[in-house]
Protein backbone atom coordinates (compact mmCIF):
# COMPACT_ATOMS: atom_id res chain seq x y z
CA UNK A 1 0.00 0.00 0.00
CA UNK A 2 1.31 3.53 -0.84
CA UNK A 3 0.41 7.03 0.31
CA UNK A 4 -1.24 9.70 -1.84
CA UNK A 5 2.17 10.83 -3.15
CA UNK A 6 3.04 7.27 -4.25
CA UNK A 7 5.54 6.60 -1.48
CA UNK A 8 5.31 3.78 1.03
CA UNK A 9 3.97 4.80 4.45
CA UNK A 10 6.39 4.85 7.36
CA UNK A 11 5.90 2.02 9.87
CA UNK A 12 7.33 2.38 13.36
CA UNK A 13 9.35 -0.62 14.54
CA UNK A 14 9.62 0.59 18.14
CA UNK A 15 8.12 -2.08 20.44
CA UNK A 16 5.44 -1.07 22.91
CA UNK A 17 6.83 -0.33 26.32
CA UNK A 18 6.29 -3.12 28.83
CA UNK A 19 4.56 -2.22 32.07
CA UNK A 20 7.10 -1.59 34.81
CA UNK A 21 7.22 -4.13 37.62
CA UNK A 22 6.45 -2.60 41.02
CA UNK A 23 9.46 -1.94 43.24
CA UNK A 24 9.94 -1.89 46.98
CA UNK A 25 9.73 1.91 46.80
CA UNK A 26 6.27 1.64 45.20
CA UNK A 27 5.11 -0.54 48.08
CA UNK A 28 6.64 1.86 50.62
CA UNK A 29 4.98 4.88 48.99
CA UNK A 30 1.52 3.31 48.91
CA UNK A 31 1.86 1.88 52.43
CA UNK A 32 3.14 5.18 53.81
CA UNK A 33 6.27 3.70 55.37
CA UNK A 34 10.00 3.63 54.65
CA UNK A 35 11.41 1.15 52.13
CA UNK A 36 13.54 -0.36 54.92
CA UNK A 37 10.35 -1.10 56.88
CA UNK A 38 8.89 -2.87 53.84
CA UNK A 39 12.06 -4.93 53.53
CA UNK A 40 11.95 -5.99 57.19
CA UNK A 41 8.21 -6.76 57.09
CA UNK A 42 8.55 -9.07 54.09
CA UNK A 43 11.84 -10.77 54.92
CA UNK A 44 12.08 -10.69 58.74
CA UNK A 45 8.44 -10.24 59.87
CA UNK A 46 9.22 -10.67 63.57
CA UNK A 47 10.98 -7.29 63.57
CA UNK A 48 7.88 -5.33 62.55
CA UNK A 49 4.72 -4.61 64.54
CA UNK A 50 2.01 -7.13 63.44
CA UNK A 51 -0.48 -4.45 62.32
CA UNK A 52 2.19 -2.72 60.22
CA UNK A 53 3.35 -6.02 58.73
CA UNK A 54 -0.18 -7.03 57.77
CA UNK A 55 -0.77 -3.62 56.16
CA UNK A 56 2.45 -3.88 54.14
CA UNK A 57 1.67 -7.47 53.06
CA UNK A 58 -1.79 -6.37 51.89
CA UNK A 59 -0.32 -3.49 49.85
CA UNK A 60 2.32 -5.82 48.37
CA UNK A 61 -0.40 -8.23 47.24
CA UNK A 62 -2.45 -5.41 45.72
CA UNK A 63 0.56 -4.24 43.71
CA UNK A 64 1.65 -7.80 42.82
CA UNK A 65 5.06 -6.93 44.22
CA UNK A 66 7.57 -9.80 44.12
CA UNK A 67 10.91 -9.20 45.91
CA UNK A 68 14.16 -10.20 44.28
CA UNK A 69 14.44 -13.52 46.08
CA UNK A 70 17.59 -14.55 44.19
CA UNK A 71 19.47 -11.53 45.48
CA UNK A 72 18.14 -12.10 48.97
CA UNK A 73 19.24 -15.74 48.89
CA UNK A 74 22.79 -14.75 47.96
CA UNK A 75 22.95 -12.42 50.94
CA UNK A 76 21.15 -14.54 53.54
CA UNK A 77 21.98 -18.05 52.38
CA UNK A 78 18.27 -18.85 52.14
CA UNK A 79 16.53 -20.55 49.22
CA UNK A 80 13.41 -18.39 49.23
CA UNK A 81 11.21 -21.51 49.13
CA UNK A 82 8.85 -23.08 51.69
CA UNK A 83 7.39 -26.59 51.48
CA UNK A 84 3.67 -27.05 52.20
CA UNK A 85 2.70 -30.68 52.83
CA UNK A 86 -0.94 -31.80 52.59
CA UNK A 87 -2.30 -35.28 53.31
CA UNK A 88 -4.51 -35.49 50.22
CA UNK A 89 -4.36 -32.80 47.54
CA UNK A 90 -7.71 -33.94 46.08
CA UNK A 91 -9.52 -33.17 49.36
CA UNK A 92 -11.25 -29.75 49.04
CA UNK A 93 -10.48 -29.07 52.71
CA UNK A 94 -6.91 -28.26 51.71
CA UNK A 95 -7.82 -25.86 48.90
CA UNK A 96 -8.25 -22.86 51.20
CA UNK A 97 -5.16 -23.73 53.22
CA UNK A 98 -3.11 -23.85 50.02
CA UNK A 99 -4.59 -20.53 48.88
CA UNK A 100 -3.83 -18.91 52.23
CA UNK A 101 -0.23 -20.14 52.40
CA UNK A 102 0.45 -19.24 48.78
CA UNK A 103 -0.84 -15.68 49.09
CA UNK A 104 1.09 -15.03 52.29
CA UNK A 105 4.30 -16.56 50.94
CA UNK A 106 4.04 -14.61 47.70
CA UNK A 107 3.61 -11.36 49.62
CA UNK A 108 6.78 -12.17 51.56
CA UNK A 109 8.70 -13.08 48.38
CA UNK A 110 8.78 -16.84 48.90
CA UNK A 111 7.99 -19.68 46.53
CA UNK A 112 5.61 -22.43 47.67
CA UNK A 113 6.60 -26.06 47.09
CA UNK A 114 3.39 -28.10 47.34
CA UNK A 115 3.65 -31.80 48.26
CA UNK A 116 0.90 -34.45 48.51
CA UNK A 117 1.93 -36.96 51.20
CA UNK A 118 -0.94 -39.38 50.46
CA UNK A 119 -1.91 -39.83 54.14
CA UNK A 120 1.53 -41.39 54.80
CA UNK A 121 3.84 -40.44 57.66
CA UNK A 122 6.65 -42.36 55.97
CA UNK A 123 6.25 -40.25 52.84
CA UNK A 124 6.26 -37.08 54.95
CA UNK A 125 9.61 -38.01 56.51
CA UNK A 126 11.17 -39.02 53.20
CA UNK A 127 9.99 -35.90 51.41
CA UNK A 128 11.23 -33.50 54.08
CA UNK A 129 14.62 -35.25 54.18
CA UNK A 130 14.99 -34.57 50.45
CA UNK A 131 13.74 -30.97 50.71
CA UNK A 132 15.89 -29.76 53.60
CA UNK A 133 18.51 -28.31 51.25
CA UNK A 134 16.02 -26.82 48.82
CA UNK A 135 13.64 -25.03 51.18
CA UNK A 136 13.94 -22.80 54.23
CA UNK A 137 11.18 -24.45 56.22
CA UNK A 138 7.94 -26.39 55.98
CA UNK A 139 4.25 -26.19 56.89
CA UNK A 140 2.67 -29.56 57.67
CA UNK A 141 -1.12 -29.80 57.45
CA UNK A 142 -2.58 -32.56 59.62
CA UNK A 143 0.75 -34.46 59.70
CA UNK A 144 0.72 -38.21 60.24
CA UNK A 145 4.09 -38.24 62.04
CA UNK A 146 4.40 -39.23 65.69
CA UNK A 147 5.22 -36.61 68.34
CA UNK A 148 8.77 -37.99 68.58
CA UNK A 149 9.25 -37.71 64.80
CA UNK A 150 7.85 -34.17 64.74
CA UNK A 151 10.12 -33.07 67.60
CA UNK A 152 13.17 -34.52 65.82
CA UNK A 153 12.18 -32.82 62.58
CA UNK A 154 11.73 -29.46 64.33
CA UNK A 155 15.37 -29.65 65.43
CA UNK A 156 16.55 -30.08 61.84
CA UNK A 157 14.46 -27.37 60.13
CA UNK A 158 11.87 -24.69 60.94
CA UNK A 159 8.37 -26.20 60.78
CA UNK A 160 4.82 -25.22 61.69
CA UNK A 161 1.96 -27.71 61.99
CA UNK A 162 -1.67 -27.02 61.12
CA UNK A 163 -4.34 -28.91 63.08
CA UNK A 164 -1.81 -30.86 65.11
CA UNK A 165 -0.49 -30.08 68.60
CA UNK A 166 2.92 -31.47 69.48
CA UNK A 167 5.31 -30.30 72.18
CA UNK A 168 8.06 -28.07 70.80
CA UNK A 169 6.38 -27.56 67.41
CA UNK A 170 4.59 -24.26 66.64
CA UNK A 171 1.02 -24.96 65.61
CA UNK A 172 -2.20 -23.47 64.24
CA UNK A 173 -5.11 -25.33 65.78
CA UNK A 174 -8.79 -25.61 64.95
CA UNK A 175 -11.03 -25.54 68.04
CA UNK A 176 -12.19 -29.15 67.72
CA UNK A 177 -13.68 -29.40 71.21
CA UNK A 178 -15.76 -26.28 70.71
CA UNK A 179 -17.02 -27.56 67.37
CA UNK A 180 -18.02 -30.96 68.69
CA UNK A 181 -19.85 -29.33 71.59
CA UNK A 182 -21.87 -27.28 69.12
CA UNK A 183 -22.65 -30.32 66.97
CA UNK A 184 -23.83 -32.46 69.91
CA UNK A 185 -25.83 -29.61 71.44
CA UNK A 186 -27.57 -29.10 68.09
CA UNK A 187 -28.44 -32.79 67.74
CA UNK A 188 -29.53 -33.11 71.38
CA UNK A 189 -31.81 -30.09 70.98
CA UNK A 190 -33.49 -31.95 68.12
CA UNK A 191 -34.20 -34.90 70.37
CA UNK A 192 -31.42 -37.26 69.26
CA UNK A 193 -30.26 -39.51 72.10
CA UNK A 194 -28.03 -41.91 70.13
CA UNK A 195 -25.31 -40.33 67.96
CA UNK A 196 -22.57 -42.23 66.12
CA UNK A 197 -19.10 -40.92 65.22
CA UNK A 198 -18.02 -41.95 61.71
CA UNK A 199 -14.27 -42.31 62.25
CA UNK A 200 -11.48 -41.21 59.92
CA UNK A 201 -7.97 -42.68 59.50
CA UNK A 202 -6.44 -44.35 62.54
CA UNK A 203 -3.21 -42.39 61.95
CA UNK A 204 -5.02 -39.02 62.02
CA UNK A 205 -4.38 -36.98 65.18
CA UNK A 206 -7.47 -34.85 64.54
CA UNK A 207 -9.61 -37.98 64.22
CA UNK A 208 -8.77 -39.05 67.77
CA UNK A 209 -9.15 -35.47 69.01
CA UNK A 210 -12.64 -35.21 67.52
CA UNK A 211 -13.72 -38.51 69.02
CA UNK A 212 -12.54 -37.56 72.53
CA UNK A 213 -14.29 -34.18 72.27
CA UNK A 214 -17.50 -35.77 71.01
CA UNK A 215 -17.48 -38.40 73.77
CA UNK A 216 -17.02 -35.71 76.43
CA UNK A 217 -19.85 -33.59 74.99
CA UNK A 218 -22.14 -36.62 74.75
CA UNK A 219 -21.51 -37.53 78.38
CA UNK A 220 -22.29 -33.99 79.50
CA UNK A 221 -25.53 -33.93 77.49
CA UNK A 222 -26.68 -37.43 78.39
CA UNK A 223 -26.39 -38.69 74.80
CA UNK A 224 -25.33 -42.26 73.97
CA UNK A 225 -22.46 -42.39 71.53
CA UNK A 226 -20.09 -44.80 69.82
CA UNK A 227 -17.74 -44.81 66.88
CA UNK A 228 -17.22 -46.91 63.79
CA UNK A 229 -14.08 -48.59 62.52
CA UNK A 230 -11.74 -46.20 60.63
CA UNK A 231 -12.73 -45.10 57.12
CA UNK A 232 -10.63 -43.58 54.35
CA UNK A 233 -11.84 -39.95 54.29
CA UNK A 234 -13.23 -40.01 50.73
CA UNK A 235 -16.74 -40.05 49.24
CA UNK A 236 -16.11 -43.60 48.03
CA UNK A 237 -16.10 -44.75 51.67
CA UNK A 238 -19.51 -43.21 52.27
CA UNK A 239 -21.50 -46.30 51.26
CA UNK A 240 -19.89 -48.53 53.88
CA UNK A 241 -20.09 -45.74 56.46
CA UNK A 242 -23.82 -45.30 55.80
CA UNK A 243 -24.43 -49.02 56.20
CA UNK A 244 -22.54 -48.96 59.51
CA UNK A 245 -24.73 -46.08 60.67
CA UNK A 246 -27.93 -47.94 59.80
CA UNK A 247 -26.74 -51.06 61.62
CA UNK A 248 -25.87 -49.06 64.76
CA UNK A 249 -29.40 -47.99 65.59
CA UNK A 250 -28.29 -44.34 66.01
CA UNK A 251 -30.59 -41.63 64.69
CA UNK A 252 -27.76 -39.17 63.92
CA UNK A 253 -24.05 -39.11 63.23
CA UNK A 254 -21.07 -36.79 63.05
CA UNK A 255 -18.69 -37.73 60.21
CA UNK A 256 -14.91 -37.24 60.32
CA UNK A 257 -15.12 -35.00 57.27
CA UNK A 258 -17.55 -33.70 54.65
CA UNK A 259 -16.36 -36.10 51.96
CA UNK A 260 -17.45 -39.08 54.04
CA UNK A 261 -20.74 -37.35 54.89
CA UNK A 262 -21.51 -36.55 51.25
CA UNK A 263 -20.78 -40.15 50.26
CA UNK A 264 -23.16 -41.28 53.00
CA UNK A 265 -25.94 -39.02 51.68
CA UNK A 266 -25.63 -40.67 48.27
CA UNK A 267 -25.82 -44.17 49.77
CA UNK A 268 -28.80 -43.36 52.00
CA UNK A 269 -30.65 -41.92 49.02
CA UNK A 270 -30.03 -45.16 47.11
CA UNK A 271 -31.51 -47.10 50.03
CA UNK A 272 -34.55 -44.79 50.25
CA UNK A 273 -33.54 -43.55 53.70
CA UNK A 274 -34.78 -39.99 54.09
CA UNK A 275 -32.36 -37.37 55.42
CA UNK A 276 -33.12 -35.76 57.82
CA UNK A 277 -36.54 -37.32 58.43
CA UNK A 278 -35.09 -40.77 59.19
CA UNK A 279 -31.45 -39.93 60.01
CA UNK A 280 -29.51 -36.70 60.59
CA UNK A 281 -25.92 -36.17 59.40
CA UNK A 282 -23.29 -33.62 60.44
CA UNK A 283 -20.00 -33.24 58.58
CA UNK A 284 -16.72 -31.46 59.37
CA UNK A 285 -14.80 -28.81 57.38
CA UNK A 286 -17.55 -27.07 55.31
CA UNK A 287 -15.76 -27.83 52.04
CA UNK A 288 -16.76 -26.45 48.65
CA UNK A 289 -19.93 -28.29 47.64
CA UNK A 290 -21.23 -28.97 51.15
CA UNK A 291 -23.91 -26.32 50.69
CA UNK A 292 -25.33 -27.68 47.42
CA UNK A 293 -25.26 -31.45 47.89
CA UNK A 294 -28.66 -33.12 48.41
CA UNK A 295 -29.68 -32.22 51.05
CA UNK A 296 -27.27 -29.37 51.89
CA UNK A 297 -24.94 -30.55 54.64
CA UNK A 298 -24.91 -29.33 58.23
CA UNK A 299 -21.22 -29.09 59.03
CA UNK A 300 -18.52 -27.65 61.27
CA UNK A 301 -16.68 -24.76 59.65
CA UNK A 302 -13.45 -22.93 60.49
CA UNK A 303 -11.41 -20.07 58.94
CA UNK A 304 -9.21 -22.47 56.98
CA UNK A 305 -7.62 -19.89 54.66
CA UNK A 306 -6.68 -17.83 57.71
CA UNK A 307 -5.02 -20.92 59.18
CA UNK A 308 -2.72 -21.03 56.15
CA UNK A 309 -1.83 -17.35 56.44
CA UNK A 310 -1.17 -17.54 60.18
CA UNK A 311 1.02 -20.64 59.71
CA UNK A 312 3.18 -18.76 57.19
CA UNK A 313 3.57 -15.77 59.53
CA UNK A 314 4.62 -18.10 62.34
CA UNK A 315 7.10 -19.92 60.11
CA UNK A 316 8.69 -16.69 58.85
CA UNK A 317 9.16 -15.55 62.45
CA UNK A 318 11.23 -18.71 63.04
CA UNK A 319 13.69 -17.50 60.40
CA UNK A 320 14.69 -14.69 62.81
CA UNK A 321 15.94 -16.44 66.00
CA UNK A 322 16.87 -13.08 67.57
CA UNK A 323 13.17 -12.32 67.87
CA UNK A 324 12.22 -15.48 69.76
CA UNK A 325 10.38 -13.41 72.36
CA UNK A 326 7.70 -12.37 69.85
CA UNK A 327 7.28 -15.81 68.27
CA UNK A 328 3.87 -17.41 68.79
CA UNK A 329 4.01 -21.09 69.69
CA UNK A 330 0.32 -21.87 69.24
CA UNK A 331 -2.75 -20.20 67.76
CA UNK A 332 -6.30 -21.57 68.14
CA UNK A 333 -8.90 -20.60 65.54
CA UNK A 334 -12.64 -20.84 66.27
CA UNK A 335 -15.02 -23.45 64.88
CA UNK A 336 -18.70 -22.84 64.29
CA UNK A 337 -21.63 -25.00 63.27
CA UNK A 338 -23.34 -24.19 59.97
CA UNK A 339 -26.85 -25.65 60.15
CA UNK A 340 -28.36 -26.78 56.84
CA UNK A 341 -30.96 -29.31 55.76
CA UNK A 342 -29.18 -32.59 56.63
CA UNK A 343 -30.22 -32.38 60.30
CA UNK A 344 -33.71 -32.41 61.75
CA UNK A 345 -35.80 -33.70 64.66
CA UNK A 346 -35.19 -37.26 65.80
CA UNK A 347 -37.71 -39.69 64.29
CA UNK A 348 -40.55 -40.79 66.55
CA UNK A 349 -39.86 -44.24 67.99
Amino acid sequence: MTGEDGTAPTVSSTPAARPRSPTINDVALKAGVAASTVSRALSVPGRVKPSTREHIERVARELNYVPNTHARALISGRTGAVAVLVSDITNPFYFDIIRGTQQQLKAAGYTQLLVDTEESGELEVGTLAKLQRSCDGAILTAPRLSDVELAALAKDMPIVAINRASKGVPSVMIDTAGGMNQALEHLASLGHTRVLYIAGPRSSWSNEKRWRAMRAAAERLGVQTGRTAPFVPKTSSGAAAADALLNSGATACVAFNDLLAIGMLERLRERNIRVPRDISIVGCDDIFGADFCNPPLTTLAAPIEEAGRVAVSMLLSLFAPANARVQRRSVVLPTYLTVRASTGPAPAS
